[in-house]
């Protein structure tokens, strides 16, 4: 069974092309099945961290509300207040006064300070902050124009001397009882206090958090110490995005996706990057299932496809051996096939081949006897025209004896006729040959019409060089002496012109006879656009126009389609042109 498969080429390629469909059908599965489980499992794990992102940011919303209700409790403080009235506070207050701030009830305040509105500044003891530290540090401009508002600002520390990058809180203090300037409270906060809202549940190694202020700068960050994290990337396109709460929702940037909440009144931004290592790692086991899968699925489909391969193409095979050893002799080998499918009709269309195969070769040996016949018929008469050249010219020398010159000048012409006309068989001829042939022709017709008409013959090629189809010209000058001078009795005039045209070689006979109608010339002139087998429809009478259309269908089944015959009316009579466009097939 397995050479029998080899030797089947059908076979092989019902193989090659039911395995290339099986393979391209898997391929684009399989990349179906890839793009919709990673599309899934991108999902699962973006909503996964999306939840972790709201959780910070509602932990971020609860610290900013906790430290507004404590700002709001300095505000109302006694000697707070008293701190914003016209007196000077006494020494015991302002200690007392210096000493609250550090009680207030809010975690990781590492220093604070407050200015009272008469330029007053109390802080920690150890703090040694002036007022002009304070200008300088230029803090004030950071709470902005709002009346009295908690606001968050990430800056370096140019209020305490450290130089560096902190988490501060500021706000207007305002008399509850006069209208006078307002004091200013600011807390420093510890790194902590920011950190534990990135470091708060969340416990995944490949997972990064991190907090941005409005402006994009990084204020904390919790991530793997190996993890390339796409800052700019991250700050650009969660700063563009406007709004609060939610504003990123597992958006793509380099390396991963990113999730971002932004706290609605500081403006501080919490966010969660994924790299694309956590996101594809759940979707690898799952592409090793569907790859098992896919190859149990081949194996499969490679011995089914061989199986029914075999079956379909074992009828096939018997054909093929039947045609295969068919000898031309043996007609009794017929095919029988029981496949209930269209090979049936193959080996019934075979067999019924065979027997009219027997049949055509009886009818070949029967057409091969008459054909000798018939060639032997053909020899016979070959003998006919050379019995009537000597006839003629036996009837030239008895004209000569006799001494009557027109018999002798029309049998000698008769004979140029003939002799030219038969060509010993051949279609092409010299145009000398052809002009030989049309002045026979001319002079018998002189001879039978005395007086009627003259002729004159002007070739401009080589005419023993140049070849056309012969029995082209005869037919013209036929038709000029019959319907051209039909109504007159002598001063007839025939001009046969050769000449070559733009590479065509072109013939025209013109006749000085009754002008023929114009609607008869545009009626013949169509004839050169129509198909042969509508030509001879144009001449429903057989005793008219069949010389032209002989010249017409020997000239194009000759030369093609682009040969052309045109009749033009002259001012004296009609001339006919035939050309033969491209110089092919007269020049032998």
């Amino acid at each position: 069974m397995r050479k029998r498969m080899l030797q089947s080429g059908i076979q092989r390629k019902y193989l090659k092309y039911t395995i290339t469909l099986l393979a391209l059908a898997l391929c684009l599965s399989s990349i179906g099945v890839w793009a919709y489980m990673q599309k899934s499992v991108r999902k699962t794990i973006v909503d996964k961290y999306r939840f972790i992102d709201e959780k910070m940011g509602i932990a971020l919303d609860n610290m900013y509300r906790k430290s507004d209700e404590v700002t709001a409790e300095c505000i109302v403080y006694d000697d707070v207040q008293k701190s914003l009235q016209k007196n000077e506070m006494e020494e015991v207050n302002r200690t007392a006064l210096s000493k609250y701030f550090a009680y207030i009830d809010l975690d990781y305040v590492s220093e604070y300070c407050y200015v009272d509105n008469k330029c007053n500044v109390y802080s920690r003891y150890y703090s040694d902050v002036s007022y002009a530290d304070f200008k300088q540090s230029g803090f004030e401009g950071k709470l902005g124009g709002d009346y009295s508002k908690t606001v968050w600002f990430w800056a370096d520390d140019n209020l305490f001397g450290t130089g560096e990058p902190s988490l501060f809180i500021g706000r207007y203090v305002r008399s509850m009882e006069y209208a006078h300037e307002p004091g200013m409270l600011f807390l420093k906060m510890d790194e902590k206090y920011l950190d534990k809202v990135v470091s708060n549940g969340v416990s995944e190694e490949a997972f990064a958090s991190g907090i941005m202020d409005a402006n994009g700068n990084l204020c904390s960050l919790n991530a793997p110490e190996e993890m390339w994290i796409p800052m700019e990337d991250i700050s650009l396109k969660t700063t563009d995005r406007e709004g609060d709460g939610m504003i990123l929702d597992g958006m793509e940037v380099s390396g991963g996706v990113v999730s971002a909440y932004r706290q609605k009144e500081s403006g501080f931004i919490v966010f969660s990057f994924v790299p694309d290592s956590v996101l594809n790692s759940g979707t690898r086991s799952m592409l090793f299932v569907l790859a098992g899968i896919y190859v149990i699925v081949i194996a499969i489909a490679l011995v089914l496809s061989i199986y029914f391969s075999q079956r379909f193409t074992r009828p096939i095979q018997d054909i093929s051996e039947a045609m295969s050893s068919f000898d031309g002799k043996d007609f009794d080998h017929t095919i029988e096939l029981e496949t209930h499918t269209e090979l049936d009709q193959i080996g019934r269309s075979y067999n019924e081949m065979l027997g009219n195969i027997e049949e055509l070769l009886e009818e070949i040996k029967i057409q091969q006897q008459e054909l000798r016949t018939s060639e032997l018929n053909m020899l016979i008469s070959q003998i006919n025209p050379h019995f009537l050249y000597n006839t003629l010219d036996t009837i030239y020398m008895l004209a000569r004896i006799n001494k009557e010159e027109t018999t002798m000048k029309m049998i000698q012409a008769l004979s140029k006729y003939l002799r030219l006309s038969l060509s010993k068989g051949k279609d092409v001829v010299t145009v000398e040959d052809e002009l030989e042939n049309v002045k026979s022709y001319m002079e018998i017709q002189q001879i039978r019409n005395e007086n009627l008409f003259r002729y004159e013959i002007d070739c401009q090629v080589d005419p023993k060089q140049t070849y056309v189809l012969k029995l082209v010209l005869q037919p013209l000058v036929e038709n000029a002496i019959k319907y051209g001078f039909c109504d007159i009795y002598e001063g007839g005039f025939i001009r046969i012109e050769v000449k070559k045209v733009e590479e065509a070689l072109e013939f025209a006979v013109y006749n000085n006879g009754m002008s023929m109608e114009e609607e008869t010339v545009q009626k013949l002139n169509v004839l050169n656009g129509l198909p042969l087998s509508k030509v001879k429809d144009c001449f429903p009478d057989k005793n008219r126009g069949y010389g032209l259309v002989n010249i017409i269908t020997r000239l194009r089944l000759k030369y093609g389609d682009e040969v052309r015959i045109l009749y033009h009316v002259e001012s004296e009579g009609t001339s006919c042109v035939i050309r033969i466009p491209g110089g092919e097939g007269h020049v032998e």
